[in-house]
């Protein structure tokens, strides 16, 4: 395992108002996704989105703290194979920024199950639902999920989620926000399947260095991303092997 920072990534949903009654986070980073900033002042970074309006947006920035848009993410993203691979929403771009730029042993994400199940859908109120919108980078939620947490183990990082809500879209094992400082639940990841995943995303070659790929959806074999996805799932114990498509 990797000797980085415990980081907390902190997103909208319902719950995340539960996370403004937990102790003093100074021994962990916490990452907050477009409104979460303003569940905790002690935030250290906030990751928004490129179209996040700036009236949403802190007014002041601590000397601690910093604000991380679309400049930074975007090659960071790429360099763990891009967002038609990797998915194009915000909670799995902000956790290959956070693997890119912090390089953490734990990666704990909270608020960020994507199920939209509740009313209001946000802890702000009622908002999108942007991971469940047609976007052919988001087909499969636990598919996207299961590649972060699979390349995240390859550098020495586990994914976990700290969620107590009874479903998910995030495959990370669950682990209790107390229990944190102590040693994660590693997933079992087959490497050769990770390999295999890895292997035809470099053979299909759909990077779009500008972030920038809904203007390309004609270029997409929908298919052949499906059958990717397929691999990370069974990589990370999701689908049995001979389920993958050929």
């Amino acid at each position: 395992m990797s000797d980085g920072p415990i980081v907390i990534i902190l997103g909208s949903a319902p719950s995340a108002a539960r996370a403004a009654e937990w102790a003093f986070l100074g021994r962990h980073t916490l990452v907050t996704i477009n409104n979460a900033w303003r569940v905790r002042p002690d935030w250290t970074y906030l990751v928004h989105a490129g179209d996040f309006p700036k009236e949403r947006r802190p007014d002041t920035v601590s000397s601690g703290q910093r604000v991380v848009s679309y400049q930074s993410y975007v090659p960071a993203q790429n360099r763990y194979g891009g967002f038609v691979y990797a998915g194009g929403t915000m909670a799995f771009t902000a956790g290959y920024w956070v693997l890119d730029a912090l390089r953490p042993k734990v990666m704990a994400y909270f608020a960020c199950d994507m199920t939209y199940q509740a009313t209001p859908t946000h802890f702000y109120g009622q908002g999108d639902a942007d991971p469940l919108r047609d976007d052919i980078t988001l087909r499969s939620l636990e598919a996207k999920s299961s590649r972060l947490m699979a390349l995240a183990a390859r550098q020495g990082c586990a994914c976990v989620n700290l969620s107590t809500e009874p479903d998910s879209r995030l495959v990370f094992p669950r682990m209790p926000f107390e229990e944190l400082d102590g040693a994660p639940r590693e997933a079992t990841i087959n490497p050769y399947l990770v390999d295999a995943a890895l292997a035809e995303e470099a053979a299909l070659g759909y990077m779009v260095e500008d972030g920038e790929y809904w203007h390309h959806m004609d270029a997409f074999d929908a298919a052949a991303l499906a059958r990717i996805d397929a691999l990370w799932l069974a990589a990370c114990g999701k689908l049995r092997a001979d389920a993958i498509p050929t």
